[in-house]
């Protein structure tokens, strides 16, 4: 299937969000799928690593109804 969105929670058993977030960048066909991070952790030093590692944005936990409803706004305008 298709996806028009991820939302990545970085600290997950196994394998965290970067590493997830690397593995779905290196498959072609599904390379360009908007990826937002949400964490807990939510330092400048975070940020850059999302976005190292791929993902678009990143979103702080307690999320926010309001900054998720725009960063998948943001999200949808970049694919037109």
């Amino acid at each position: 299937g298709s996806y028009d969105f991820i939302l990545m929670d970085i600290q997950m058993p196994n394998m965290n969000g970067y590493l997830a977030t690397q593995k779905i960048r290196s498959i072609p066909e599904k390379n360009t799928i908007p990826i937002i991070a949400m964490s807990a952790n939510a330092f400048v030093e975070d940020i850059m690593n999302s976005k190292i590692a791929g993902m678009n944005m990143h979103l702080a936990k307690p999320l926010d109804e309001t900054k998720l409803i725009n960063a998948l706004k943001q999200c949808k305008k970049g694919e037109e």
